[in-house]
């Protein structure tokens, strides 16, 4: 694991079971809460809006998903010049989280009341069973990427070397590719296209 200065981290949400929308209203202050106590500073938190899109890889007849991003940043409490903490420690924080909303883990890619992935955390790199970081499938994700790219569309892709928007138009431009589909704001989550 290397560690180099703080910068920005990122997690995609994503739910296809029970209802996406009232879990992800309901997860958005808990995840928050989780990130500032892990981080143990404020932050400066950037949510994209809501996509629906279609299942990638997994069983198939899963129902659509609900995805959206967050990029954080940290506050003034946490701009002095530093690492991140542990990002194992906040992989945990996370699935607490997940099971918290019923997360269940019976199948690879199967459909799930609740997933939040870590998708990189500043420039640390790091490849253990439990995590990988940057997140090793980043870049080939249309329903990660749009809502990224909804937040900065010049936000770079780790690992990439191209903006977030650059990387999905050439997702997009693939056949067969289904692009995901920005919704509204509502109340619980405001962020709309």
């Amino acid at each position: 694991m290397t560690r180099r200065p703080r910068s920005s981290l990122a997690i995609a949400l994503g739910a296809n079971l029970g209802d996406p929308a009232a879990s992800f209203a309901a997860v958005r202050p808990l995840l928050a809460a989780a990130l500032e106590a892990w981080a143990g500073a404020p932050l400066q938190l950037n949510w994209s809006p809501r996509f629906r899109t279609a299942p990638v890889g997994g069983p198939p007849g899963q129902p659509l998903y609900l995805n959206a991003a967050l990029l954080v940043q940290g506050g003034a409490g946490a701009a002095q010049e530093g690492s991140w903490p542990d990002p194992a420690a906040l992989l945990g924080r996370l699935q607490q989280l997940e099971t918290r909303f019923g997360r269940e883990r019976r199948e690879h890619w199967g459909p799930r009341s609740l997933d939040l992935d870590l998708l990189w955390c500043g420039a640390l790199t790091c490849c253990s069973p439990e995590l990988v970081l940057p997140h090793p499938r980043l870049g080939e994700r249309a329903f990660v990427l749009a809502p990224l790219a909804a937040i900065d569309p010049r936000l770079p892709v780790p690992g990439a070397g191209v903006s977030a928007a650059e990387r999905l138009a050439v997702l997009l431009a693939r056949p067969g590719e289904i692009p995901p589909l920005a919704l509204a704001g509502e109340p619980g989550w405001p962020e709309g296209p």
